[in-house]
């Protein structure tokens, strides 16, 4: 089984660079690199393609970029990246023997940020737990899904905000609990870092308590923003 990876990005010169660097190794192993960009303005664009096989650009909104990335994918796994992340070179064997093991269809992993802060401890091991007890998968813990069963659930919603979760709940649905594995993948601390760990967490309860009771995802984005 081959991998499609779909990352998102838009204005990421300055992470996209590490990323793509991180899965070499794998695109060279036959997995192809998809990254969807949504109108950067900085060099994101020249600096990502060389580092993948197919860059396209579309309008802005993680869920119609991750869907664009979807719609020309080529191979039986899909693997969602935020363009911030990175992870080991092979991670790619690890999730293919686990995922085949497991007889699942979708899955994640744990996260490591990537701030040193005590603090940050305590959040990803909240993320990484929470998501255990709840079957719900965020999409900086790097959602991978088979491809039929993604086309099957209709992709993400395109929606502003948690269209991660939203396609959580149908997979969950459709076919049982994710794969929760637990190697990490480190993504970058800039949002709790940005906002402050407290207020970012308060912040996060309550837009997914406020999407939980129904919620227009339109206004709980501008309150993210």
């Amino acid at each position: 089984m081959n991998i499609s990876i779909i990352i998102p990005c838009l204005n990421e010169s300055i992470h996209i660079r590490e990323t793509l660097q991180c899965l070499q190794a794998m695109r060279q192993r036959g997995h192809e690199i998809i990254v969807v960009d949504g109108g950067s303005l900085d060099n994101t664009l020249d600096i990502a393609n060389p580092l993948c096989d197919e860059l396209i650009q579309c309008n802005p909104g993680r869920a119609l970029q991750m869907n664009t990335g979807a719609g020309i994918a080529r191979n039986e796994l899909l693997w969602f990246l935020h363009a911030d992340t990175q992870l080991p070179s092979d991670m790619d064997f690890y999730l293919l023997k686990t995922l085949q093991q497991s007889q699942k269809v979708w899955g994640r992993f744990d996260i490591q940020l990537s701030g040193r802060q005590p603090s940050l401890r305590l959040v990803e091991n909240l993320i990484n737990i929470r998501s255990r007890l709840s079957g719900i998968a965020t999409g900086d813990q790097g959602i991978f899904v088979k491809t039929d069963p993604f086309k099957q659930a209709g992709g993400f919603a395109e929606i502003p905000l948690m269209e991660d979760i939203e396609l959580s709940k149908r997979l969950k649905k459709r076919h049982g609990r994710p794969l929760c594995l637990p190697q990490k993948l480190l993504t970058s601390s800039r949002r709790w870092e940005t906002r402050g760990v407290v207020r970012t967490i308060l912040l996060m309860w309550k837009l997914r308590l406020y999407y939980a009771l129904g919620a227009d995802p339109s206004l709980l984005a501008r309150q993210y923003q």
